[in-house]
């Protein structure tokens, strides 16, 4: 029976064969060849698997590892070439699919030496989740508060995500074990993650999952090392910040800190994570010294240090796990260019770091009005897309729509993300008399609807104790 074993012996005549052995070889050659074409296709599963493809099947979450049979792009010869063959059975006719090239990330934002030298190279995916954008409207819910109120809007209106605080500026939400939150107490439980994301989920309820970034008091309070710091050392203090600390932008631990929430959050089933305070604080310190980071001619600016934090984030988040990254940012960077780099955050280029979304923060009463006794007033107003506000607060719908038209060609670049802004969905009476007014549903309504005028889609609503009606809100379609 050697002669089943040694393919050469495929091209032989049937004149040298009898009638019945030419039938014996026939039937057991297409059984070897049918054996080995499943083989060389199929994974340790059984399922089938192409060489190259990323095993959509597995958890998101975890790398898997080819098995020998997945890489091996090898195929069995039936015959030498140029020797005579034998009339094909119908399994020699398979052929073996060419291997689908894994998805590439292109960068949108070009390297800068710069940036390299002070950073090292951007890190490259270890393997490429395809992302599916999700197109989401949703209610800001804080430590996962008012959540039956929630559930209930998105069960009759439009709405269909909300966004949970994983982490505060006072704490982690939810029962970490990422062990920087361990070692230092920053653990502050307030709800069961896991029993949270099953409900909404049971409701077909997207989770969005908020995370505070650089406006951290308790770990630049623990970990001086973490913190801003002056040229001496000496941990900075900002006055515009409550006298509280911030942990530094350009520290690749606290970039890492803030990652591994993100990713144990997303083993819990959250849907997307949202980055909020990634921007450096605002106004003088305690002491009048100044932040230090290094060498002024070595490091790069706070706009490039946040931006490479967001391009580090998403290869690890959304890259490798298909989960969508967003950031928040503070609405004045659609007009001020001085502010954004203050801030770190530029319009132009943030939404080009390859993160899912951005999320301006638009509310109405947060822009600057004509009086002259209070913090929020400079004696002038404010200027959007051209149009004069003495009473920003006033004019909900005026104000959504020019603050987005006005820079609106930033988000028409070519791999720009998608533009989500936050919108007012609470009263701002801590506004002088006069220059405020109640924020219902007709005002929410007016914002969403400036929302769709501008071109976009997608919307969050802010309400810092979670209360929102229904009414504020059309039909699910």
């Amino acid at each position: 029976m050697t002669i089943f074993h040694d393919k050469r012996n495929t091209g032989m005549t049937r004149s040298r064969l009898r009638g019945s052995l030419v039938l014996a070889f026939l039937l057991i050659t297409g059984l070897m060849i049918s054996a080995c074409a499943a083989d060389t296709t199929s994974g340790g599963s059984g399922e089938t698997t192409l060489p190259g493809v990323t095993d959509t099947g597995s958890e998101p979450s975890e790398s898997r590892e080819p098995s020998d049979s997945e890489t091996d792009t090898g195929t069995s010869e039936s015959s030498d070439s140029g020797s005579e063959s034998s009339e094909p059975s119908e399994s020699t006719t398979e052929t073996t699919a060419e291997p689908t090239p894994p998805p590439q990330v292109t960068p949108a934002l070009i390297e800068e030496p710069i940036v390299t030298d002070f950073f090292g190279p951007l890190p490259t995916a270890s393997q490429v989740v395809p992302l599916n954008h999700l197109e989401l409207r949703a209610l800001y819910i804080g430590a996962a508060a008012n959540m039956d109120q929630a559930i209930e809007i998105a069960r009759t209106t439009e709405v269909n995500a909300v966004v949970i605080d994983l982490k505060e500026s006072d704490g982690i939400k939810y029962e970490s074990t990422v062990p920087l939150a361990l070692e230092n107490g920053l653990v502050h439980r307030a709800y069961d993650i896991q029993s949270v994301v099953d409900r909404l989920h049971a409701e077909d309820i997207k989770v969005i999952g908020r995370i505070v970034c650089f406006k951290d008091p308790l770990l630049a309070e623990k970990r001086s090392d973490l913190s801003i710091r002056d040229a001496s050392g000496n941990r900075l203090f900002f006055n515009n910040e409550g006298g509280k600390p911030f942990v530094s932008p350009y520290n690749e631990d606290v970039w890492q800190y803030n990652i591994d929430i993100a990713l144990e959050a997303i083993e819990y089933g959250v849907d997307e994570i949202q980055f909020d305070y990634v921007r450096f604080p605002t106004g003088s310190t305690s002491t009048g010294a100044k932040p230090y980071f290094g060498p002024e001619e070595t490091v790069p600016s706070r706009i490039q240090a946040i931006n490479r934090f967001l391009q580090v984030a998403r290869v690890q988040i959304q890259d490798e796990r298909g989960i969508p990254l967003g950031a928040d940012v503070f609405a004045i960077i659609l007009t001020s260019d001085l502010d954004g780099r203050n801030l770190g955050q530029d319009w132009t280029t943030v939404g080009l770091t390859g993160i899912d979304n951005v999320c301006p923060m638009i509310y109405p009463s947060h822009y600057a009005n004509d009086s002259t006794t209070h913090y929020m007033g400079n004696g002038k107003g404010t200027v959007l897309n051209g149009v004069h506000f003495t009473k920003p607060d006033l004019h909900p719908y005026d104000v959504m729509y020019h603050a987005l038209v006005a820079r609106k060609e930033a988000t028409e670049q070519e791999g720009y993300s998608v533009n989500r802004p936050y919108l007012q969905a609470f009263t701002a009476s801590y506004l002088p008399e006069g220059y405020y007014m109640t924020y219902g549903p007709q005002q929410i309504l007016d914002q969403i609807r400036a929302i769709e005028d501008a071109g976009f889609s997608e919307w969050i609503c802010w309400n810092p104790r979670a209360e929102y009606s229904a009414a504020s809100f059309r039909a699910a379609p």
